[in-house]
C-alpha cells in the first residue's frame, strides 16, 4: 500500500476539488457512494500523475439525515448541528475507505469561519494542509456545522474551497455542481439561457444572472460560487465551475479542457496577507467614511485619516481588522486599525492638528494606513 504521495516539485500542481450536497447525493438524497467512487479514482489519477489534490466536501448534514433515518432536513439549529455531527463521521468514513482502496491515506480537517478569521489560526490551517499534502494524505476539508451556526447559514462550501484555494497556492480550483456552470439567465426558468464558457472580469450582469439554492440538501447556489470567483480572480487562481456528474470532469477541468465556466485568473495577485484580510479576516468593527476619503482610498492609494471619518461601529482595538464603508453602506475597502474605535469616536472628522491636541499620546497619524489595506 502506498503510504506517502509526491512532493511539491516545480512541475506538480495544487488542484481543489469542491463536492456540493447536491452532487454528493443521489435522486433519494442519501449519500452515492458509487459516484464517490468515480470522484476518487479521478483524484487518484491526478496524484498518479504527480499533482496534489484537496477535496472540500459538503454532505455531512444528508449523511446523518439517511443514518438518523430523518424523512427532511431539520429546520432548527440543534438538530441541524446534531446531525452533522452523525454525519460527519459517515461521511469522512466513505472518503476514507474509497481512498484506501487506491492506497492513499486521507486525513479530515475542520474548520469554521472563525477559524480562518483569526490570523494565527488561519496560519497554522495553512500549515496543517501543507503538510497533509507532503505526507501523501488527501485533505478532506468540511465546514464544522457541528459548532458554527453561520457556515451552516451560509455556506455549501463554495467560499470555503476558495479561501482554502488560497491557504494552499493552488493552481486550479474547481467546483462540481448539479448544472453546467454559469448561464447568461437561470436555465430554470429562462429556455434562452446559454451557458457562459469563460469569465475574465465579474460583471454586474453576471451577479444578476446568478439564482439562488437549488436542492433540498444544498444551501449553496451560483451566487455563492461567484462569491468564490471574485476572491479567487484577486489571488490569481482560476476557478472552474461544472456538472460534477460529467464522466472524467475533474481530469478534463486539470487538462484544460472546455467544461462548464473557466473564471480566468487576474492579472496581478493581491499578497497573501492582503487576502486574508480580504475574505477571511473577521473584522472587529466598521468604519464609514465620505466620498471624498473613498477616492482617496481606491482612486490614489491614500491612507485614511480621521478627517475622512464620519462614523464608527463595534469595539476594535490597534492590529484588528476593521472594514471600511462608504455612506451607502457598502464596504469598500477593509483593514488593520491603526486606532482604538473609542479614540476614533473622539477625533472622527477633525483634522491631523486637532487630533494631535485631542489624542497627544497617539502614536500614529492614520486610521488605516494605505500598506494595510485592500481595496474591495
Amino acid at each position: 500500500m502506498r503510504t506517502k504521495g509526491p512532493l511539491r516539485t516545480v512541475s506538480s500542481r495544487t488542484i481543489v476539488i469542491k463536492v456540493g450536497s447536491s452532487t454528493v447525493t443521489g435522486p433519494d438524497g442519501r449519500i452515492d457512494r458509487e459516484y464517490l467512487d468515480t470522484l476518487a479514482a479521478q483524484v487518484q489519477r491526478l496524484r498518479d500523475d504527480g499533482d496534489r489534490a484537496i477535496v472540500v466536501t459538503s454532505g455531512a448534514i444528508a449523511a446523518g439525515l439517511e443514518a438518523l433515518g430523518l424523512s427532511a432536513r431539520p429546520t432548527d439549529i440543534a438538530t441541524l448541528q446534531a446531525t452533522a455531527a452523525v454525519g460527519q463521521v459517515r461521511l469522512v468514513e466513505v472518503y476514507r475507505d474509497l481512498f484506501a482502496a487506491r492506497g492513499a491515506h486521507v486525513g479530515q480537517v475542520l474548520v469554521t469561519r472563525y477559524d480562518v478569521g483569526q490570523r494565527q489560526q488561519y496560519l497554522n490551517a495553512c500549515q496543517t494542509l501543507e503538510r497533509l499534502l507532503d505526507l501523501g494524505a488527501v485533505p478532506i476539508v468540511n465546514e464544522n456545522d457541528t459548532t458554527a451556526v453561520d457556515e451552516i447559514k451560509f455556506g455549501d462550501n463554495d467560499y470555503l474551497a476558495a479561501l482554502v484555494g488560497m491557504m494552499v497556492h493552488a493552481d486550479l480550483v474547481v467546483l462540481l455542481t448539479d448544472i453546467d456552470g454559469l448561464y447568461s439567465a437561470d436555465p430554470r426558468v429562462d429556455a434562452g439561457a446559454r451557458l457562459v464558457e469563460r469569465v475574465d472580469e465579474l460583471t454586474d450582469e453576471h451577479v444578476a444572472a446568478a439564482g439562488g439554492p437549488g436542492s433540498a440538501v444544498g444551501s449553496g447556489g451560483m451566487a455563492t460560487k461567484l462569491q468564490a470567483a471574485r476572491a479567487l480572480m484577486k489571488a490569481c487562481i482560476p476557478l472552474v465551475v461544472c456538472d460534477g456528474r460529467r464522466p472524467d470532469v475533474i481530469l478534463d477541468a486539470a487538462a484544460g479542457r472546455p467544461v462548464g465556466t473557466l473564471f480566468a485568473s487576474g492579472k496581478t495577485a493581491v499578497k497573501s496577507r492582503k487576502l486574508w484580510l480580504a475574505y477571511a479576516g473577521q473584522a472587529r468593527g466598521s468604519v464609514t467614511i465620505d466620498a471624498g476619503a473613498r477616492d482617496a482610498l481606491c482612486l490614489r492609494g491614500k491612507s485614511l485619516l480621521p478627517a475622512g471619518v464620519i462614523d464608527v461601529s463595534g469595539s476594535f482595538v490597534v492590529g484588528d481588522p476593521v472594514s471600511l464603508e462608504d455612506e451607502e453602506g457598502r464596504v469598500v475597502a477593509r483593514g488593520i486599525a491603526g486606532i482604538t474605535a473609542d479614540d476614533l469616536r473622539k477625533v472622527k472628522g477633525l483634522k491631523t492638528a486637532e487630533v494631535a491636541r485631542l489624542l497627544p499620546a497617539w502614536r500614529g497619524a492614520e486610521v488605516v494606513h494605505r500598506d494595510r489595506l485592500v481595496i474591495l
